[in-house]
């Protein structure tokens, strides 16, 4: 018999917000999850190279999870010294878990450029992913994302109970519209973070001096 599912998010986390801890929140409580590990990214693929250093998102994302009742820091990517693929970090999982559901969980935008994703075809051999919409979404997907939801999307979400791998699951959940570089232009230009980010990592960000605008960004 399978174990509750447990929840993945990755990120840089650079700082860590509600936009990413929101959705996460809602997907633990809707979908009964036994934990929702957070995964910095060390080296992120498709991004520019984080603002701040990987000590120092891993100290905001620890103080994000002790905020909340059943997220854990998961640091095996910052540890290494390659770029984080989701495709590894998923096996590594399901090897590790052999009787656990794992639930990917993004945001509406990585589902439509899931084809640009390293080896992403294999990513439901692995795991589920867990869909949270963005302001804004409209159900239009382009073709080899709306081939995948054809073939994997449930909306009974025990099928991520019954079941380790394989479903796609559209959370209704509540879109909130924030980004990691809209915030930090805010804090550049000395506004007040309140209510956008736990206030623990406020309080991180603001004696470390962290995000202040320089003449080289």
């Amino acid at each position: 018999m399978l174990k509750a599912p447990i929840g993945i998010l990755g990120g840089t986390f650079d700082p860590i917000h509600i936009g990413h801890l929101r959705p996460a929140i809602e997907a633990r409580d809707a979908l009964g999850l036994a934990e929702v590990r957070l995964l910095p990214n060390h080296i992120p693929p498709h991004r520019a190279n984080p603002f701040c250093s990987s000590e120092q998102r891993l100290a905001m994302v620890a103080l994000a999870a002790a905020e909340n009742p059943g997220f854990v820091v998961d640091e095996r990517e910052l540890q290494r010294d390659k770029p984080s693929w989701t495709i590894d970090t998923l096996i590594e999982l399901s090897q590790e878990l052999p009787d656990t559901p794992v639930c990917f969980l993004m945001g509406m935008d990585s589902l439509l450029g899931l084809p640009s994703w390293h080896r992403w075809q294999e990513l439901l051999d692995h795991a589920h992913l867990v869909v949270s919409k963005r302001p804004g979404w409209q159900p239009d997907y382009p073709g080899e994302v709306a081939s995948l939801l054809a073939r994997h999307q449930t909306r009974d979400m025990q099928d991520l109970h019954r079941h380790r791998q394989g479903h796609v699951w559209i959370a209704d959940n509540l879109p909130i519209e924030l980004s990691a570089t809209r915030l930090r232009a805010l804090l550049a230009a000395g506004q007040d973070p309140r209510y956008l980010l736990p206030a623990p990592v406020a309080d991180y960000i603001r004696r470390h001096r962290l995000y202040q605008p320089s003449p080289s960004r």
